[in-house]
């Protein structure tokens, strides 16, 4: 994943809400697209890019909180943060089973025997994790996870002003 994708017209002059629905947009497509092969235990960087990008709109969920009606915005931040959830539940494994296969690589017959040991757990709690992110993903496309966070976007509201999202100070440039 690397680098967050730019978010189209952010600039310093725009109202909070519509960079809120601008942001919120950007980085729900971003965590729906990291999605694909997911499941795939072969290739962990899925599964960390996806959590990068559960994280990613976890906060600017959190930091544009105010431009959201509550009744829509809790059940969406509660369900962004059980799919990050599943991704973690799945990502440690992983993490782990790497660092083992690094470090098989450098020991004898003999030492290698214990860390398959080591090795065989790791991948059953991969798998449990793998069910459970299974589950997360089905109930994120069967609750409409992705067309709720871009409805929750689109519904943003400035907070009882226009004001743009850094606003110029009047005393030379510091904090009033």
């Amino acid at each position: 994943m690397g680098k967050a994708r730019d978010i189209p017209g952010l600039e310093a002059d725009l109202p909070y809400a519509e960079a809120a629905a601008r942001t919120v947009a950007v980085r729900a497509d971003e965590l729906f697209a990291a999605g694909r092969d997911v499941l795939d235990t072969d290739d962990i960087e899925q599964v960390h890019d996806m959590r990068v990008a559960s994280r990613r709109l976890r906060a600017v969920l959190e930091i544009f909180a105010p431009c959201f009606d509550r009744a829509a915005y809790r059940p969406v931040l509660r369900d962004v943060k059980a799919l990050a959830d599943a991704l973690g539940t799945r990502r440690d494994p992983d993490v782990q089973l790497d660092a083992l296969a690094r470090l098989t690589a450098k020991m004898g017959a003999s030492e290698r025997r214990g860390i398959e040991v080591m090795a065989a757990r790791l991948r059953a709690e991969q798998a449990v994790g793998n069910q459970t992110l299974a589950a997360a993903l089905e109930e994120a496309e069967a609750s409409d996870l992705h067309g709720r966070l871009q409805a929750l976007a689109a519904s943003a509201t400035d907070v009882g002003t226009e004001a743009p999202l850094f606003a110029p100070t009047t005393n030379g440039g510091g904090p009033a």
